[in-house]
């Protein structure tokens, strides 16, 4: 590694000064040739706001505290300096002794922080892999044992590992948590704290997370030092380029408006979120049914299956991709053209993630909301958050003028508290997200 980072600067450099040079644009231009090079391969010019705030400062080893929301460019904007830092100070690496380590909330989330990093680290010998649970262990520690420069994990997989001796944090140099809101959400909070008392006290340490309530400013001040403080905007999000609307229906007519949805040709992707992952694969077995090829991502999916759909969805393979809010964040794929809002989520934050999987890289999306009047109140919240109301389309054939003019209250089970209280023990912390989950077993 170090011979490549040094070997191969001068010609490189000299390629991308003549073939790349209206890529370098704002902060971009700081970065070594390897990585410009990438940048300019996937076609992008200029730096997003976040990027262009975050990565300066990072550059410079500063701890960084972040709140963006989805589709603002956050991933690269800690990747790109990350490369770097890494590359100019290149060291031997320790059989699963990882030095730069980013923890992620989902698996899907992590895989696609991983390819990031291949994608941006392509011209670069940096070393990385991604754990998470859910698959056999094996090839996971075959790659740690090989020594690796950047660990992306989920937080059990990794504590699992440590337990067992494979993974060693006591080399970090960089620690990035991403998503900490999703992860307090998720009951990792414990988990975070146990992985830091095994992360040396001299890094650098950036912090990422779309709302910062209370508990993540908490959180935060454990672990950052003087940070630099990057908002994005967080209460006024980027929706600009997606064109939303609601119709109102009645529940059993869901399945009916969904499929006379599906009979418009322009809707060529199309990304259908239910709360519950039993409805999610009834959804499914009506476009099946119907003629219409889709494929799930829930909680109960393994792995496999879910990497498996989502790659078919990115390929063209399905029209639908049918998900609980596994895939409200960290799916990124490009050419979204439709968010079918089958059921309104419970927490109108999650709206907000949701319909930003479409209008990604520059493009226009559209996001349709489908409201009975049980859901009523949770439109609501949304139009609350939103600051304007969401456009209604009144002229469909399921139309629904009681679900318009409901005023019902939102079901008891999915209040905002439901399922949510946790023991705080660190000794117990995947035990405890474990019963955390079968509480909320019946959706994502």
């Amino acid at each position: 590694m170090k011979e490549h980072a040094g070997a191969r600067s001068a010609n490189i450099s000299n390629s991308v000064s003549k073939s790349h040079t209206h890529f370098r644009k704002g902060v971009f231009s700081t970065l070594i040739p390897e990585i410009q090079r990438a940048i300019a391969a996937e076609k992008y010019v200029t730096p997003t706001p976040i990027q262009q705030q975050c990565i300066t400062h990072l550059l410079q080893g500063r701890d960084l505290l972040g709140s963006a929301q989805t589709g603002t460019g956050k991933t690269a904007a800690f990747i790109l300096p990350l490369l770097q830092r890494l590359v100019k100070n290149p060291k031997k690496l320790r059989k699963g002794t990882p030095r730069a380590l980013i923890l992620a909330p989902t698996r899907e989330l992590a895989a696609q922080i991983r390819e990031s990093i291949r994608t941006y680290g392509r011209f670069l010998q940096i070393k990385h892999t991604v754990i998470f649970g859910g698959v056999k262990q094996f090839y996971q520690v075959k790659a740690l044992n090989r020594g690796v420069d950047i660990l992306v994990a989920t937080p059990g997989r990794l504590l699992d590992l440590m337990r067992q001796g494979i993974i060693h944090l006591n080399e970090v140099e960089v620690f990035i948590l991403d998503e900490g809101d999703r992860m307090l959400d998720m009951g990792f909070i414990p988990d975070i704290k146990e992985v830091l008392k095994h992360i040396p006290a001299e890094r650098q340490t950036l912090f990422f997370s779309a709302t910062m309530p209370p508990k993540m400013e908490a959180l935060a001040k454990t672990m950052l030092k003087d940070p630099v403080r990057v908002s994005i905007t967080p209460e006024q999000p980027t929706l600009e380029s997606i064109e939303q609307k609601v119709l109102f229906v009645g529940k059993k007519n869901k399945d009916k408006l969904l499929l006379s949805l599906l009979r418009d040709d322009q809707i060529n992707k199309a990304l259908v979120f239910t709360q519950m992952k039993h409805v999610a694969n009834r959804v499914l077995k009506k476009l099946y049914n119907a003629g219409i090829h889709g494929a799930t991502i829930h909680g109960n999916k393994s792995q496999l299956q879910r990497t498996k759909a989502l790659e078919g969805f990115k390929r063209d393979r399905y029209r639908v991709l049918v998900a609980t809010d596994v895939a409200a964040r960290g799916l990124d794929v490009d050419d979204i053209t439709h968010v079918i809002n089958y059921d309104l989520p419970v927490e109108a934050e999650t709206y907000v993630h949701r319909i930003g999987r479409t209008a990604r890289a520059g493009a226009d999306g559209n996001a349709i909301s489908f409201c009975c009047a049980e859901d009523r109140a949770y439109l609501r919240e949304i139009e609350h958050l939103l600051g304007k109301p969401v456009p209604a389309e009144m002229k469909h054939e399921y139309h629904c003028e009681r679900a318009f003019l409901s005023n019902q209250a939102p079901p008891q089970s999915s209040s905002r508290g439901s399922g949510r209280k946790r023991k705080k023990s660190h000794t117990q912390g995947n035990l405890t997200r474990n019963r955390s989950r079968s509480r909320r077993s019946g959706r994502r």
